[in-house]
């Protein structure tokens, strides 16, 4: 039902109430609660028109607070307790729906007294732990963690530092363990989670992890668009399949990014600059800005992000015609806007836009024979990502019931090119354009009940275009110049040729359903199902004349059909064992086939589909309990594997491998042992084996040959610490840093991308001073200026050469951030 309320302020010394007509039930119920970052006068406001209760304040001062945001799932009580959580304020309840917001006095001072933001709250009765609670909102039904079946790594709170934000995927991936990445360049990278990792390779296949930006999907088959994480309220990363909700593409799970919502109350923002350097490189910078502009007051607001970060290059090309200095310099320039408009208490209408370009001068990679960050190329190879996003979100709540829907629309334009000359041979460059389009609506309604009950019931339909294009140009003096790829000429004097591309078409509807309930106390049972038809399509773009039209049109004919996918999950979840969360999970995931053509072969390949059962457990709440831990088993059955692979001359193309099998062993460990440090600790084991190679692959194969599942370390682990305290009173020192150990890996499936690459430490190490509104902020990568090798791939035109991909060089950021 909808909820009526009056507002009245009353301005007197010490006195401000917020009344509201409000029933015991409403105020004691879970309910849920969207409280941006702001004032705590405006914060009490917004909590009282969202649940209908009473909230006064002894002091007007008091209304003057910095508070955080608040989102999710909670209690009126619970919510109140996160937004005064180290204010120096506390809470009395008055009576039924009514609370009081007073001042905490000094210990034998009979005055109050007022703290600072940040001091550290008294130690306080169990019940006041609720603020520390976890809302995973990626399981679509806002369960909470201790009530959530899987592995989740949530990095919530405006985490994100702006250093970190300018980085974009890559300040995630060193937070999280179990999540990994190809590291061909920002824009072009594959994510991998667990050892869900098809290849190295960028080609038409679908990804094998999900991402979204809210409930909008990011990308389909095209690599990570790497979008920066600037006003981000958090991002949650669901392991495993994740088939029943999120369908195609989530085989390894999803990466959900959750972006500050607009403020329909607060005019503000923030600014945030940073200039960088980085030994044996050039300098970089990054400079950004957020707006939050109320239109009509608690009604309609406007956000606005727009940013632009430049990476400085550290790869010398040695080549004696094209001899520079630090090649690979990055630029990213984009933004995001969100417009939001509440017409009463119960709708929600979003509108989203986002923009975003990467612009690459040059290939990321070094030649470990000529140095560490050094290579010898005869062209230059540069790349551009061009990413936009449109996307409608429109939510309605009736109390414990809720419909979502939305639709958007995604184009991504990926621009790559690779070094093609041959020894002995004029300079060539191997072009690569691959356009996706996305269509996507989701419409869902769900009833979130207490304890993680509760059920959700949708419907989908996606449609999805990629278009690959091709052409080889040769920069020789001779008109014609001898083929790098059979049947396609060279021209020479830079006179480009097409060489084959390849179109992929898919439209998908979608039935979702899933439900919790207790068949016993104690014991929380969850049975979803997706059911999935999917329409496909392929056809080359401008097929060269070595290729026959019939073999065209049998391939053709092969790839225009329909698929039709059920895929069913369970799990069962108990907390009897006192201070303990055990739980058993079964889910899938699949991608549908399409056409692979490169300049030889035109092939169907099929649809693969992972299955995972898991177990794991969960103990104590992360920045709460003194001692909080997380474990997991899971063993995976991946069937006809799809992977983007080279033939022997270089070109990509895309077959099924064959079966395959992953064990993964995963553990946490999060340590609060003083209010003001948090220690954290993560491992991760894979197993990845291609048990049931296909012919193509044995044909590349060797005697004894690793037949390991390429790019996800066989071991991964990571530790940190975040330390934060008050200087002088009006001051805030934040402290943090940690390492990551990424083991070893292998590029690929058999002799010819069977390069080891990982085995090296990471390390960060950030600290900075807030005062008012204004942040100085100094941070350090790679402290040991480590080169390791993060990526074995170069040109897939040259697979002798030993290439690597290093890390980035010890750097140095100093940032200034202004909020207002």
């Amino acid at each position: 039902m909808a909820r009526h309320a009056n507002v009245l302020f009353v301005t007197a010394p010490f006195v401000m109430a917020a009344t509201m007509a409000a029933s015991p039930v409403q105020a004691a119920e879970r309910q849920q609660i969207s409280i941006a970052p702001g004032r705590l006068g405006e914060a009490a406001i917004s909590l009282g028109r969202q649940t209908g209760v009473s909230i006064g304040m002894s002091d007007q001062s008091l209304t003057g607070i910095a508070t955080p945001a608040v989102q999710g799932r909670m209690s009126v009580e619970g919510a109140l307790k996160r937004l005064l959580k180290g204010s120096g304020a506390s809470i009395r309840r008055i009576g039924d729906g009514t609370f009081r917001i007073v001042r905490d006095r000094a210990i034998g001072d009979g005055r109050a007294r007022e703290q600072p933001r940040l001091a550290v709250a008294l130690p306080a009765p169990e019940p006041e732990q609720e603020p520390a609670e976890i809302i995973v909102t990626a399981s679509k039904r806002d369960t909470p963690l201790p009530r959530y079946a899987g592995m989740v790594e949530v990095v919530g709170d405006s985490a994100f530092t702006a250093g970190e934000a300018a980085g974009g995927s890559a300040g995630l991936i060193f937070r999280v363990a179990s999540l990994s990445s190809t590291h061909a360049g920002a824009g072009r990278n594959k994510l991998f989670i667990r050892a869900i990792a098809d290849s190295g390779v960028a080609g038409p296949t679908q990804a094998t992890t999900g991402q979204y930006l809210g409930d909008m999907r990011l990308n389909y088959a095209a690599p990570d668009p790497d979008l920066k994480l600037y006003d981000m309220q958090g991002v949650e990363v669901l392991e495993g399949p994740q088939g029943t909700l999120y369908g195609a593409g989530s085989l390894g799970g999803i990466v959900r990014m959750i972006p500050n919502a607009p403020n329909l109350v607060r005019t503000g923002g923030q600014v945030s600059a940073g200039l960088s350097a980085t030994q044996h490189g050039d300098p970089g910078g990054d400079l950004a800005a957020t707006i939050n502009l109320p239109i009509v007051t608690e009604k309609i607001a406007l956000r606005v992000v727009g940013y632009g970060v430049q990476d400085g290059g550290y790869i010398d090309n040695v080549h004696p015609d094209r001899r520079k200095d630090d090649v690979n310099r990055t630029r990213t320039y984009g933004g995001r806007a969100a417009l939001r408009f509440a017409p009463d208490e119960d709708w929600t209408i979003d509108v989203t836009g986002v923009y975003q370009r990467i612009d690459a001068d040059d290939a990321q990679y070094a030649a470990k024979s000529i140095g560490d960050l050094k290579r010898a190329s005869a062209v230059a190879q540069p790349y551009s990502s061009d990413y936009a996003l449109a996307n409608l979100r429109v939510e309605r709540q009736w109390d414990d019931l809720r419909f979502l829907s939305s639709t958007g629309f995604v184009r991504n334009i990926l621009t790559e090119s690779f070094d093609a000359t041959q020894p002995d041979g004029p300079a060539a460059l191997f072009r690569q354009r691959n356009k996706v389009d996305i269509f996507s609506t989701e419409n869902r309604i769900v009833r979130d009940l207490d304890n993680g009950l509760g059920w959700i019931l949708g419907a989908s339909y996606l449609e999805s275009t990629s278009d690959i294009q091709r052409t080889l140009t040769s920069y020789g003096t001779e008109p014609v110049q001898a083929e790098v790829i059979p049947g396609v000429p060279m021209y020479g004097r830079g006179m480009p040729a097409t060489s084959t591309g390849v179109r992929n078409r898919i439209r998908e509807a979608t039935l979702f359903g899933e439900a919790s309930f207790e068949p016993i106390a104690g014991l929380i049972a969850t049975v979803g199902g997706r059911l999935t038809n999917s329409r496909l399509s392929g056809e080359a773009l401008d097929p060269i004349a070595f290729l026959s039209m019939t073999a065209i049109a049998k391939a053709e004919a092969q790839a225009n059909r329909n698929e039709t996918i059920f895929l069913p999950s369970f799990s069962l979840l108990t907390d009897a064992v006192p201070g303990m969360t055990l739980y058993a999970r079964f889910q899938q995931g699949f991608r549908p086939g399409g056409l692979a053509v490169d300049d030889q072969h035109i092939q169907r390949f099929r649809n693969d589909r992972a299955s995972t059962l898991e177990f794991g457990f969960r103990s104590g709440v992360p920045g709460v309990d003194a001692v909080a831990l997380t474990g997991n088993v899971a063993h995976t059955k991946w069937r006809d594997i799809q992977a983007d692979v080279t033939d022997r001359i270089g070109i990509p193309t895309t077959a099924n491998i064959g079966d395959g099998r992953i064990y993964t062993v995963e553990g946490r460990i999060a340590l609060h042992p003083l209010p003001r440090l948090t220690l954290d600790g993560s491992i991760i084991y894979n197993d990845s084996r291609l048990n049931r190679p296909t012919q193509f692959v044995q044909r590349l194969s060797y005697k004894g040959q690793s037949l390991a599942l390429p790019n996800v370390a066989n071991w991964g682990g990571r530790v940190g610490f975040d330390y934060r305290a008050p200087v002088g009173g009006d001051m805030r020192f934040h402290l943090s840093g940690s390492a990551r150990y990424v083991g070893k890996s292998r590029l690929g499936v058999g002799p010819i991308l069977g390069r080891e690459q990982g085995d090296y430490v990471d390390t960060a190490l950030s600290a900075s001073l807030t005062r008012g509104m204004v942040q100085w902020s100094l941070s350090l990568s790679n402290l040991l200026d480590s080169s390791g090798n993060r990526f074995s791939l170069g040109t897939p035109f040259d697979l002798r050469e030993d290439y690597v991909t290093p890390l980035r060089p010890r750097t140095v950021r100093v940032g200034m951030d202004f909020a207002f």
